[in-house]
């Protein structure tokens, strides 16, 4: 008879499920754990002056002696902008394939952590011995290359997480995925599946890369005047189909746009990236070319407000203008979230007079997804045959369609592990179920503040934002309680002063009122004197004006 494990397998998500973004994992056995990818996500509407937002990883800081290290299966923003963040509270081994380091290289530079992390170069044979557990790898296709699927031979079973996935017959770099390897895994045993949802809506399959480049050259071919072409930095297959379609149809390119800038230039460094010589030129010599000989390769596809191709829809670029007549291919689908940002820099474009090729509705296909589709993940699911699943990386109706296209392909429906972020799937002596929750949640960045503004200070922003703020300054004498100045009354965002002289007037009266009865009445701990100034004032403005400003009582003693 098998020996009876006395440990547990946790398997979790600190990012990623339930959402868009932030792409986070862990898979623990005993005093091993280990972190698949680091992602940040972009804040929500209603996270007001935020600028990024990472996972929660108390868990990990308070159990970082049995962190064994973070692999990364790909070198986009939702899986590698956290480690900046993170690699600064939990200085642990980071596993990566070539161009993914370069590019967190880049980031780590910038954050003074380069000399200090341990950075391990690994490819699709590499096996790595983490404690308990051994690390295999598998090679996948997706819009950036060099992206793996992780197989994690655990003593209770293997634990595969395939990454960012899609199965491109015709990949533009000639990197076919593993089919072969997958199967082999899928053939020893999958204990546990962890598998991206992005697409679990979309029925079929996703087309191929490379049909994308077909149609790009088309586009070049068929234009006057310039082309300006927006599409994801880090997509770098589709960075390669542009100046491949430049060189076909006698083109130069200039590339515009920071993200763009850094990732073309450690792309073509390092080999990934084929640039023919004399191809790239300045965005200063734009000018000086025919029109029909330039191409202007931009960040921007999202439609946010500081892109390259936002100014330049806006006129405020320094360097470059768009003409009427000029063609801009947005070669991306909108995040969701972003679509009002994508629509109004698409107007701004065709107010210019510019021919603009954007979303599903254009009649050329200038974007496919990185994404497979639902075919793609049953094939996938075939391939690995689990025998557990968890659907990861989407929003909570994507995992949901997931799960039913696992059960299509004959899983059983209490086999399929619906998770939230923290939630623990446990498995122990090859028996799974829902374990106690984890540490998770958001971590807010503004500014060089990480975590310093929490859901208290976004209500008060929120709230300013809605009905603004109403300051009230009062001067109080020590000896007798009397007022001696004020009160005055500042408003922001509340009312236009000059036009609400009456309202303010009587609302300066009632706080002298509240003040001098209390007074009288011997109250005088200042906290009570605020309390009740704002009370009164707020009762009166909501019935004069229903709204309800933040009211700040600054209250003096002299």
């Amino acid at each position: 008879m098998s020996k009876k494990n006395i440990d547990k397998l946790l398997i979790f998500a600190l990012g990623g499920v339930g959402e868009i973004g932030k792409n986070m994992y862990c898979v623990q056995y005993a005093n091993d754990i280990i972190v698949i990818d680091s992602g940040l996500k972009f804040p929500e509407q209603d996270m007001l002056g935020i600028d990024i937002v990472i996972p929660d990883i108390g868990y990990l800081t308070e159990n970082r002696d049995k962190v064994r290290g973070i692999i990364i299966t790909h070198g986009h923003e939702d899986h590698i902008g956290g480690l900046p963040y993170v690699l600064k509270h939990l200085n642990v081994p980071l596993y990566a394939t070539k161009l993914t380091m370069g590019l967190i290289e880049a980031k780590l530079k910038e954050a003074n952590l380069l000399g200090t992390t341990n950075r391990i170069l690994i490819n699709a044979d590499s096996v790595l011995s983490l404690g308990t557990i051994t690390a295999t790898f598998f090679k996948t296709n997706h819009s950036i290359p060099d992206s793996v699927g992780v197989a994690l031979d655990t003593p209770e079973g293997v634990v595969v997480h395939t990454g960012d996935f899609k199965f491109d017959q015709t990949p533009v770099n000639d990197q076919y995925a593993d089919l072969h390897r997958m199967a082999e895994i899928g053939k020893k045993g999958v204990l546990a599946l962890l598998s991206d949802s992005t697409n679990a809506e979309r029925p079929g399959y996703t087309g191929s890369e490379r049909s994308v480049g077909i149609e790009i050259e088309e586009v070049f071919r068929k234009a006057k005047q310039r082309v300006v072409i927006a599409t994801f930095a880090s997509n770098i297959h589709r960075v390669q189909q542009v100046f491949d379609a430049a060189a076909a149809t006698n083109r130069k390119v200039t590339v515009i746009g920071r993200s763009m800038v850094n990732v073309v230039s450690i792309a073509s460094e390092l080999g990934y990236l084929n640039i023919p010589d004399g191809m790239l030129i300045e965005p200063e010599e734009v000018n000086k070319l025919a029109a029909d000989r330039v191409v202007i390769l931009s960040t921007g596809s999202q439609g946010e407000p500081m892109s390259a191709l936002t100014r330049m829809a806006r006129s405020t670029h320094r360097k470059v203008d768009i003409l009427p007549g000029d063609t801009v291919i947005i070669a991306a689908t909108p995040i969701p979230g972003n679509e009002r940002d994508v629509g109004r820099t698409v107007d701004e474009l065709f107010r210019i007079g510019a021919n603009v090729i954007y979303g599903p509705g254009s009649v050329t296909g200038v974007h496919v997804s990185g994404h497979g589709s639902q075919e793609e993940l049953k094939l996938m699911l075939n391939l690995m045959k689990p025998k557990y699943f968890i659907p990861i990386h989407g929003e909570y109706r994507m995992l949901r369609q997931h799960g039913l296209l696992a059960e299509s392909v004959g899983m059983a429906k209490e086999d399929i592990f619906m998770c939230d972020i923290g939630d623990t799937v446990e498995i122990q002596n090859g028996v799974a179920r829902k374990g106690s929750k984890v540490q998770s949640g958001n971590i807010l960045i503004d500014g060089l503040g990480v975590g310093d503004v929490g859901n208290i200070v976004l209500r008060d922003r929120k709230l300013l934002s809605q009905d603004g703020i109403l300051v009230v300054v009062v001067t109080l004498s020590k000896q007798d309680g009397k007022i001696l100045s004020g009160p005055d009354i500042i408003s922001r965002g509340f009312v236009y002063v000059r036009e609400s002289e009456g309202l303010l007037e009587e609302a300066n009266r009632i706080v002298t009122n509240t003040l001098t009865k209390l007074m009288n009445e011997n109250v005088n701990e200042w906290a009570s004197l605020k309390t009740n100034v704002k009370d009164v004032l707020g009762r009166f403005l909501y019935e004069q004006t229903r709204r309800r400003p933040m009211i700040l009582p600054i209250i003096m003693e002299v």
